[in-house]
């Protein structure tokens, strides 16, 4: 009788299209990002742990100045903040969107520089704009009438602020209802169709003690596509049109916020950083040499497409339930550190990162410890087959709106943040503690 040796199956190696450009994938399956293995990672910081790639949100800010070199490039801290993050931005020549008190103060108590940010925000409470004039907040951006008096009364008659106004373009883009911000059903920003951002504008002009400096709108997020951008380029000059000639002003900036859209998967679309800005200053050019207005000043917002691809989610798998046809891979984080997928049904592409597994691949969907059914990461993804508790996970394209929109359910804690680069890693945020919980329950 003669044996026959079948050799066993060769596993798939990770496509790393969607990870930061550190990341490697030796033979025996232990992925690295910044030259630091993720199994080491987990077992240094525990698990849920977010991990962040500093040359890769580095390479990211250069990337936009470098295709963008005659605008201002403001930092998105809403994706993602912390002090870390602020001194690289800073380091690399960004400015700074902030959209609360909070937010501003750990920026400027780090070091970086006030009159680089600007304040957003539909609803800014009397704190939010205290706080921006105290730190002599380089610009605000007005978002509703009602700011303006409340403004002009906190500047006071003898002060002076630089202020935009956010303008409502009517452009429907983004990858969700949820995140689409230049239509008029929403719930930012002032109309340019009925009217009410030229009343508005008329209205900052009466206050001498606010510097109307430019418009501002936003499109949405995750947009792919550069036409959206351009047609709020013509809008946003038709308007500055009508501004010069109705009050004679001439507006030296255009802020086109940002939504830039990156792929969470691999294959997925982004958005072309170089063509979109190729053509949006051709747009910018020739829309303000019909209208015969110098061309302003341009900025942009990038927060997502800066943080997110930079950073890696790590969980251990803590069981594996079959349930009729479905296969569940349950591990130790879940809806509080990363709500996206219940939130915009965002689909991630987790692998199996500590070790190569020859086992058939197979359809699992990957679900949080929390108690919710919509407490899904991963939904209808391939892992290997023999996939068991104890095994390490790994989630690409997690540092932004990970920790920023992270929450306290079920009193488990958020997840620190680790960063790594030339091999060496560092705490940036440490876990929060059943201490911390604890400490801000102070009644019986």
């Amino acid at each position: 009788m003669t044996t026959v040796h079948v050799p066993a199956a060769r596993a798939a190696r990770a496509d790393l299209s969607v990870w930061p450009a550190s990341t490697t994938d030796p033979a025996h399956g232990e992925l690295s990002v910044g030259g630091v293995a993720l199994t080491e990672l987990a077992d240094r910081f525990g698990t849920p742990v977010y991990v962040l790639d500093e040359a890769e949100v580095r390479e990211r800010c250069r990337t936009y100045r470098h295709a963008f070199p005659d605008a201002e490039i403001h930092y998105a801290a809403k994706a993602f903040l912390c002090r870390a993050m602020a001194h690289w931005v800073d380091e690399e020549g960004l400015g700074l969107d902030v959209c609360s008190a909070g937010e501003l103060e750990l920026a400027v108590t780090t070091g970086f520089p006030p009159e680089r940010i600007v304040l957003h925000g539909n609803a800014k409470s009397p704190r939010d704009l205290e706080t921006a004039l105290r730190l002599r907040v380089g610009r605000i951006v007005i978002d509703s009438p009602s700011e303006i008096a409340r403004l002009a009364a906190a500047v006071g008659p003898n002060g002076s602020q630089k202020v935009m106004i956010r303008v409502v373009p009517g452009i429907g883009a983004g990858g969700h209802e949820k995140i689409r911000t230049g239509t008029d059903d929403q719930k930012f920003g002032l109309s340019i169709s009925d009217g009410y951002a030229q009343h508005a504008i008329a209205r900052i002009l009466d206050q001498p003690q606010l510097r109307l400096t430019g418009l501002h709108c936003h499109l949405g997020s995750q947009i792919t596509g550069v036409k959206p951008y351009l047609v709020a380029v013509r809008r946003m000059v038709g308007l500055m049109l009508r501004l010069h000639e109705q009050h004679g002003l001439v507006l030296p900036e255009l802020d086109l916020g940002g939504g830039h859209g990156i792929a969470y998967r691999p294959g997925e679309p982004a958005l072309d950083l170089t063509a979109l800005a190729r053509r949006v200053r051709a747009e910018l050019s020739d829309a303000c040499a019909t209208a015969g207005l110098p061309v302003p000043r341009l900025i942009i917002e990038p927060g997502r497409a800066i943080a997110g691809p930079a950073g890696v989610a790590l969980y251990r798998v803590l069981a594996v339930k079959h349930t009729g046809e479905k296969v569940f891979v349950a591990v130790d984080g879940g809806m509080s550190d990363n709500p996206r997928p219940a939130l915009y049904g965002v689909r991630y592409a987790p692998v199996l990162a500590g070790r190569r597994s020859t086992a058939a691949p197979a359809r699992v969907t990957v679900v949080g410890r929390h108690c919710e059914a919509g407490d899904v990461l991963a939904a209808d993804v391939e892992l290997p087959g023999d996939v068991h508790p104890g095994d390490l996970l790994a989630v690409p394209v997690a540092g932004a709106y990970h920790l920023s929109m992270a929450s306290a359910y079920n009193l488990v804690g958020r997840p620190p943040v680790a960063a790594v680069r030339d091999g060496h890693a560092r705490l940036l945020v440490r876990r929060e503690s059943l201490a911390d919980i604890r400490s801000r329950d102070v009644g019986l």
